[in-house]
C-alpha cells in the first residue's frame, strides 16, 4: 500500500521538500495528502487536489497521514513533532531538530513511547561516500584516529538574513529561536564530524572552546570556530564561514596514525588513506525514502538520521545557542570587503579561507595563532543532567 505523507512548513524550504515528494510520488512511493504553511501556498500540477491548511493540528486530524514531513522554523519543531506523534504518524524533522536535551529527551520519548520513528534531516548521512567513511574508520583503515576536523567556506547575502522574522536572530517577540553557521546552515559540517567520532569510540562530547563572530549587525555568528574534546580524549575542530572567499562545499577531515580520509559532504567525494585524489561517490538514500522503508519493516531497515543519534548535536547546538552566551564579536569593516549591493551585498572576511584550513589542519583557534580580528575564545563543559 502506497504510504500517504504531508508536509508542515510547505513554503520557503519546504520546496525542495515538495519536488522531492513529487518525485517519490511518480515512482508510487508516497502519495501526498497534505501542505500546511501559515503563508499562502502556490501548488503546482502534481499537486492538485491536496488539501491545504494553516494550521498543522488541522491537517493531522483531517488527513492523519503515515508520516509528517516538519520544515518550519527550528524553534517550532518540537510541539508539531508531538501533534504529528500523537496522531500516529511517524516524522521526518528538518535539521536542527530541536534546541535544548531536554526538548530532545521529550521527543525521544514520545517516539518510544508510541512506537513511531523520527529521522531527523541530515540527508548527507544517506551517501555512500558517508557510509564508506564510517567503514573507514570503523576498519581502522587510516590507523587509531588523532583529529578530525570541519570545514566549509560559503556566502550570504543580506536577502538570507532578511528572508524570515527569525533569521540571524536569537529571539523574536520573546521566544528563543534557533540560527547561527554551525547551528543551521552548516549544521551538516557539524553532524558528520560528530558521527565521525562516535564511530571512533571518542564518547560524548565534554567540553566546547568557541570563537564566534559576525560581519553585519545580526545577534548570531556567521563565521565560528569550534574546537570539541570528547570524553575519550579525541579532539574535533569546526571552522566554518558564511562571508568566505572561495567556496569550500564542505569537508569532514579524519587523522589516524596512517592515514588520512576526507569527506566533501555535499557532493560525495571521499579520499581514502590509499587514494590520492577524491573521488565522487555515486549513491545517496532519500531520508524520506528511508522512513517509509523503515516503516514498513522496522527491524530489517535502520534509519539512516534517526533523533537517537543526535544528541551530541543538541548538547553542542544548546551550549552554543545558550541565552547567556555574549553577542559573537563584530569583525572590524577595515578586514572585510563588500561586494555587490541592497540584497545581493555580500561580505567577506579577506584572509578568512587560510584562516579555516589552518584552523583545520592544527586544531588551533585564530586567536591561538594571531589573527589581527580575532578575541579569546569561550570555554564550556557540556554535561548531561
Amino acid at each position: 500500500m502506497t504510504a500517504t505523507v504531508a508536509l508542515v512548513g510547505a513554503n520557503g524550504h519546504g520546496l525542495w521538500h515538495r519536488r522531492r515528494i513529487a518525485e517519490l510520488a511518480s515512482a508510487g512511493v508516497v502519495r501526498l495528502v497534505g501542505l500546511a504553511d501559515l503563508q499562502p501556498i502556490e501548488t503546482g500540477p502534481a499537486e492538485e487536489g491536496v488539501a491545504l491548511f494553516t494550521d498543522h493540528r488541522d491537517l493531522l486530524a483531517a488527513t492523519k497521514p503515515d508520516a509528517v514531513v516538519i520544515c518550519t522554523p527550528p524553534h517550532t519543531h518540537l510541539p508539531i513533532a508531538l501533534d504529528a506523534l500523537a496522531t500516529g504518524c511517524d516524522v521526518l524533522l528538518e535539521k536542527p531538530p530541536v534546541p535544548t536535551l531536554a526538548d530532545h529527551d521529550a521527543l525521544l520519548a514520545a517516539v518510544q513511547a508510541g512506537g513511531r520513528a523520527c529521522q531527523v534531516g541530515f540527508q548527507a548521512l544517506g551517501s555512500t561516500a558517508s557510509a564508506l567513511l564510517t567503514e573507514a574508520i570503523d576498519k581502522q583503515t587510516m590507523g587509531t584516529v588523532t583529529g578530525i576536523a570541519a570545514v566549509a567556506s560559503w556566502k550570504r547575502d543580506d536577502a538570507y538574513y532578511s528572508r524570515a522574522p527569525w533569521a540571524g536572530r536569537r529571539s523574536v517577540g520573546g521566544r528563543p529561536v534557533i540560527d547561527g553557521v554551525l547551528a543551521n546552515p552548516l549544521a551538516h559540517a557539524l553532524m558528520q564530524g560528530l558521527v565521525a567520532a562516535a564511530t571512533a569510540g571518542a564518547g560524548a562530547p565534554e567540553r566546547l572552546e568557541i570563537e564566534r563572530y559576525r560581519t553585519r549587525p545580526i545577534e548570531v555568528d556567521d563565521t565560528a570556530f569550534a574546537r570539541i574534546t570528547f570524553a575519550g580524549g579525541l579532539r574535533m575542530t569546526a571552522a566554518v564561514t558564511l562571508a568566505g572567499e572561495d567556496f569550500i562545499a564542505g569537508e569532514v577531515i579524519v587523522n589516524g596514525t596512517t592515514g588520512r580520509a576526507e569527506l566533501e559532504y555535499p557532493t560525495d567525494r571521499l579520499a581514502l588513506p590509499e587514494e590520492s585524489e577524491r573521488r565522487e561517490v555515486p549513491g545517496r538514500m532519500d531520508l524520506l525514502e528511508n522512513l517509509l522503508a523503515h516503516r514498513a519493516d522496522p527491524a530489517g531497515v535502520a534509519l539512516l538520521a534517526p533523533l537517537s543519534g543526535t544528541a551530541a548535536f543538541t548538547a553542542l547546538l544548546e551550549t552554543l545557542t545558550a541565552p547567556e552566551q555574549p553577542l559573537p564579536a563584530m569583525i572590524d569593516d577595515a578586514y572585510v570587503t563588500d561586494a555587490g549591493s541592497g540584497p545581493s551585498r555580500v561580505r567577506v572576511i579577506r584572509g578568512v579561507n587560510e584562516v579555516l584550513r589552518q584552523a583545520a589542519a592544527t586544531a588551533a583557534l585564530p586567536s591561538e595563532f594571531g589573527v589581527a580580528w580575532a578575541v579569546p575564545p569561550q570555554s564550556r563543559e557540556i554535561t548531561r543532567d
